[in-house]
């Protein structure tokens, strides 16, 4: 009988479940998706293949549980930021903040790594489902804010996020990356359209 590392069964599984995913995402981020098996997954995190087959009947499967997981969590994180901010300028700046927090910590990593795994378009549509749903609270403060074409100053400004997230992914410090980044947002939104 496999020995059980945590007080209950329940929490077993669950921590087990948690490292397959993790494991799986490190192979995913570093390897690509075609990385992304039961057997590789297990050896990286030290289960046998068959046990990754409790938890995920496929690489397929594997592959759909990172995407939500990663987006749930980053999720998560961004609607706790914009909550706190009052007005909308105020959360848009929390969305900016947390994102880039987010993208030093590599939270959007799985998520590109997918996008460039040529995936069944199926996939890429969930993807992009997720992505609408993450940058929706950003999108509406947005349009709280009255400017002329909400949608396409959302798209430019948030052109600055993902310009952001790489700089970050360079190498460049997190705390200058994101009092500049916000400083070029305000200057964005304070601005008279015309």
């Amino acid at each position: 009988m496999p020995k059980i590392s945590a007080s209950t069964v329940a929490e077993h599984r669950a921590r087990q479940r948690e490292a397959l995913i993790g494991a799986a995402i490190d192979l995913l981020v570093n390897e690509g998706a075609a990385a992304v098996t039961p057997a590789a997954v297990g050896a990286r995190a030290g289960l046998a293949r068959s046990s990754v087959y409790q938890y995920f009947d496929s690489s397929a499967a594997l592959l759909a549980t990172i995407t939500e997981e990663a987006f749930r969590r980053s999720n998560e994180a961004l609607a706790r930021a914009v909550a706190a901010a009052d007005g909308p300028v105020e959360r848009i700046e929390a969305f900016f903040r947390e994102s880039l927090r987010l993208g030093a910590e590599g939270a959007h990593r799985p998520a590109a790594a997918l996008m460039n795994a040529g995936l069944p378009p199926a996939c890429l549509e969930r993807l992009r489902e997720l992505h609408l749903e993450q940058v929706e609270p950003f999108r509406a403060a947005v349009r709280q804010l009255g400017t002329p074409e909400p949608a396409l100053t959302a798209d430019l400004i948030a052109g600055m996020l993902h310009t952001a997230l790489a700089a970050i992914d360079g190498g460049a410090p997190l705390d200058t990356v994101t009092a500049r980044t916000l400083d070029l947002v305000r200057r964005c939104l304070a601005r008279p359209a015309g």
